[in-house]
């Protein structure tokens, strides 16, 4: 839905909600579709955030939880890289999201990388993106999110500006975290997008934990997340949960955008979202919380289905965030999304997420 002008569904019953989801795939999308990709996603947001686009938002017991101090009526989230500036952030309620993540941003305002940057590639239901933290800058975002009144919980995602050298690149996120921390629910240290020369390497346990320390210096109490790469080796991997355990953070996205394109039509440069993410983002989680039960999983890659979300929830997540599903399914998918994933739960006798997670 981000890369298209929505369409208001009426969403008031089962039947409703048919001829909603079929009006986005036979009409809406396709006319979406003939814009350029990063021009539908603005016109998208741009709708949003007039209050435009609505969906009835789906509620029940089974999908509410209360997590690092805040309580989320479902665990479906909109992932970072939708909005990055903040400007619907009053608004994602009313497309039935259980919390939302801002971001990335960045200390310093930045234009991001040349377009064209981001790439849609539908036989695949997958998108590839080198935006590069394309953003307004910290402080222009604390402004706006300082008057905002969001009705669910909100994550701030940041990261390193282009133009800071790798060398101060834990000033550069104390900045960012200095300038936005009144606002979050929960702050995540994007040290794994592609899209932006070297940020990667900060995943090494070296310079991860002089971040990590950093903020926690600032802000003990602050449920902190990192994010990491789906193209990141296991042993890698236990390295950066080593770290995040032994600065006490509340958990780990998994996972960003990947780099690998196989089985993939498009040969673009940028960071892999979508469908192709599915296996492997199911198999980080497993892994993390295998390895390190104690921490907290918002997991991303791949949701299109309320069977894509039990398999991320049954993984190990406590959490779940969709955006190209979201772009392919349209305004009405995720309270359609978690009703069919609690008619699920119901028919299987799952009393809560917790009793299905990691099963």
């Amino acid at each position: 839905m981000g890369e298209g002008p929505p369409h208001r569904p009426v969403v008031r019953n089962r039947q409703g909600l048919y001829w909603a989801v079929r009006l986005y795939e036979f009409l809406v999308r396709p006319l979406a579709f003939l814009l350029a990709p990063e021009a539908a996603h603005n016109l998208a947001l741009s709708l949003i955030s007039r209050g435009l686009v609505a969906a009835k938002p789906f509620e029940h017991p089974l999908l509410r939880q209360t997590l690092f101090g805040h309580e989320f009526l479902n665990p479906l989230g909109l992932a970072a890289g939708f909005d990055k500036n903040a400007v619907a952030v009053d608004r994602w309620h009313q497309l039935g999201f259980g919390f939302a993540e801002i971001g990335t941003v960045t200390a310093l305002a930045q234009p991001g990388n040349e377009k064209p940057r981001l790439f849609r590639i539908p036989e695949n239901q997958a998108l590839i993106n080198r935006m590069g933290f394309n953003n307004v800058g910290a402080d222009a975002v604390a402004a706006r999110v300082g008057e905002a009144r969001p009705k669910i919980p909100i994550g701030i995602n940041i990261g390193k500006s282009k133009l800071t050298e790798l060398e101060n690149a834990t000033e550069d996120y104390r900045a960012s975290f200095l300038a936005l921390r009144p606002f979050g629910a929960y702050f995540v240290v994007n040290v794994s997008s592609p899209n932006t020369a070297g940020l990667r390497s900060l995943q090494e346990k070296g310079p991860l934990g002089e971040i990590l320390a950093a903020l926690k210096e600032i802000d003990s109490e602050m449920p902190l997340f990192v994010k990491v790469s789906p193209d990141l080796e296991l042993s890698a991997l236990d390295d950066v949960i080593k770290v995040c355990q032994e600065h006490f953070l509340t958990g780990i996205v998994a996972t960003n955008t990947a780099l690998s394109r196989e089985g993939i039509s498009s040969s673009e440069a940028g960071g892999l979202s979508g469908k192709p993410l599915q296996a492997r983002s199911n198999k980080v989680i497993a892994h993390i919380r295998s390895s390190a039960p104690d921490l907290a999983i918002i997991g991303v890659g791949g949701i299109f289905t309320a069977a894509d979300l039990y398999d991320k929830i049954k993984a190990g997540a406590h959490l779940a965030q969709v955006y190209t599903g979201w772009v392919y399914g349209g305004p009405s998918l995720v309270p359609r999304l978690l009703r069919e994933f609690t008619t699920r739960l119901k028919g299987e006798g799952i009393r809560s997420l917790a009793e299905l997670r990691g099963s």
